[in-house]
């Protein structure tokens, strides 16, 4: 589970199998666009999840994307 900071959703959980993302689930937010990107996102290798989704802004520098973006780089790729 990742706690997100400065964006809709408050916690994003999800699961890796062999570098790929599965189980995509966002705890509040826009649900249309959460449900949406996580369906989109499923299957995905997690190098290519960070590198299409870190640094997009909503109304901060920070949004659902990107903090899934972060919580994929800071608990797959930086172990």
């Amino acid at each position: 589970n990742y706690k997100t900071q400065g964006c809709c959703a408050t916690e994003i959980t999800f699961e890796v199998e062999n570098n790929i993302l599965k189980n995509v689930n966002f705890t509040k937010g826009c649900p249309g666009n959460t449900i949406g990107l996580a369906s989109l996102l499923e299957g995905m290798e997690v190098n290519e999840v960070v590198k299409r989704l870190k640094g997009t802004p909503c109304r901060t520098d920070t949004s659902c994307p990107d903090q899934l973006a972060c919580a994929v780089q800071q608990l797959v790729l930086e172990r």
